[in-house]
């Protein structure tokens, strides 16, 4: 063969190869910066208009560190007057957030800011309470000081201390509130620099608990019920297996359906779901059973989200639903501060999305501590919290119950977690935990940032606190 020719052949191999792996690349680039795009915006928007904290403390803390650099490569854009947030890495994948009085932030896809802006239209926040100033939980005031009988004062202040050390800079646990109730009031609080009471911080995962008493409160009022079945449009085909999956499988994690809940992988299931789909719920239930029914667990948001939309279609109107965590569930606790989120299609983002003080979490826990009554009036349907914390037996050592964690889960340097056998937990990513122990008649809230596995331990931490309390009359 001439040289000539060949060189030729080994160029047009290289070019088929460069195109090959362009072809291969580029897609994976992108959805990459629909990724990016999409968990900066949503992060700016809510820290600045939900939480109300500095752009750039935001940039510093939140969109930086181990697992997130390549945000390096995103540029966002705030609109505070629009209260609207726009990311892209340099115009790839673009996204927006759009901020709404009573739903917070929501990204753009699938609708337009006009037709999102309609359906919050009246959906404000409610006006202050006639009795803000009274003593918590009833209103906002706190008085600290005078410990109840039997408390160690001093290590219950040592624990706080420890709750917001510093012990390494490399692997930074920043704590940023810590609200501890006991007999019904707050005992002990504290707050990061920057952070105060009256901030509404990210819970993650615990709004999956109160989606828990959200779906309670519908079964109580008689239009949802834990056997029901053909729960989603995606599943009524005649054939179709998923059809079986009931409402009690999806509060245990047990309905069978493939959903990757990993989060250090661009491509999983969760953190697409999050920051790319417009439509949370169809996602989720488009997915394939893994397991028939009943027969496996796996802790997933996916199905978080599909209860979000077995909820949202027992409303005939839409309004009704959205307003729903409002009327029922958070104005009749004084959760004020409060906001869960939906997605561009409407449903509820509950499994990552709802904001609330280090109080107000407190006081969703102090429900569940009350066995769903609150000062005195049922809010719960009877039984609903004893049903929620019946194990699920599929779940490793019983450790889940109804969308509530029963044990925490056994920490980085193995051993059985030092806390009360009673006691279950609310907990969600970065570390947030709203712990109830029974037997102490405590709350104790953490919310914070936390990153590094094993930088913090819930049962390590709280231990401390908790063993500063007295057992309590049954």
């Amino acid at each position: 063969m001439p040289l000539g020719v060949s060189r030729k052949v080994w160029l047009g191999l290289v070019l088929v190869v460069l195109v090959t792996a362009a072809g291969i690349a580029l897609p994976r680039i992108y959805r990459t910066a629909l990724l990016g795009s999409g968990f900066m915006a949503q992060t700016l928007c809510d820290g600045l208009f939900i939480s109300g904290r500095d752009p750039q403390s935001l940039l510093d803390e939140d969109l930086t560190g181990k697992g997130y650099e390549l945000l390096v490569f995103f540029q966002p854009e705030i609109a505070e007057k629009t209260k609207r947030v726009s990311a892209s890495a340099f115009g790839l994948g673009r996204q927006t957030a759009i901020f709404r009085e009573g739903l917070g932030c929501t990204l753009l896809d699938g609708r337009s800011e006009a037709e999102l802006e309609a359906e919050a239209a009246g959906l404000s926040s409610p006006p202050d309470p006639q009795n803000k100033d009274a003593l918590w939980p009833d209103g906002e005031k706190v008085e600290l000081g005078s410990l109840p009988g039997g408390v160690d004062g001093a290590a219950l202040e040592r624990a706080i201390d420890n709750a917001f050390a510093e012990p390494d800079p490399a692997h930074p646990r920043r704590t940023r509130a810590l609200v501890v109730v006991q007999g019904g009031r707050i005992v002990a609080e504290r707050y990061a620099p920057g952070f105060t009471s009256t901030m509404p911080l990210i819970g993650w995962s615990i709004g999956k608990s109160a989606l828990n008493a959200l779906i309670g409160l519908r079964v109580g009022d008689g239009k949802l019920a834990l056997t029901d079945t053909a729960l989603m449009p995606e599943w009524r085909g005649k054939d179709d297996p998923r059809r079986a999956i009931t409402v009690d499988e999806l509060m245990r994690m047990t309905s069978g359906l493939a959903f990757d809940e990993s989060y250090g992988d661009t491509e999983s299931d969760a953190v697409r779901m999050l920051f790319v789909q417009g439509n949370k719920a169809s996602f989720a239930a488009e997915k394939p059973l893994l397991f028939p029914p009943d027969t496996h667990w796996a802790y997933s948001s996916g199905t978080t989200t599909i209860l979000a939309r077995v909820l949202r279609e027992t409303f005939g109107a839409e309004r009704d639903y959205l307003s729903y965590p409002r009327t029922r569930l958070f104005s009749p606790l004084g959760m004020r501060s409060a906001v869960l989120e939906p997605d561009a299609s409407g449903t509820f983002a509950a499994s990552s999305f709802l904001y609330a003080t280090a109080r107000d979490f407190a006081r969703l826990g102090l429900l569940f501590l009350h066995k769903g009554v609150w000062q005195g009036t049922r809010i719960l349907p009877e039984g609903w919290v004893d049903y929620s914390l019946r194990a699920t037996p599929l779940s490793p050592e019983s450790e889940y119950g109804a969308h509530v964690w029963l044990k925490l889960p056994e920490s980085s340097g193995g051993g059985e977690p030092p806390m009360p056998a009673d006691a279950y937990y609310m907990l969600g990513h970065d570390e947030q935990v709203v712990a109830i122990v029974p037997s102490r008649d405590l709350v104790i809230v953490r919310l914070g940032l936390t990153r590094g596995d094993g930088d913090w331990d819930s049962a390590r931490e709280l231990a401390p606190i908790v063993s500063a309390f007295p057992l309590t009359a049954p």
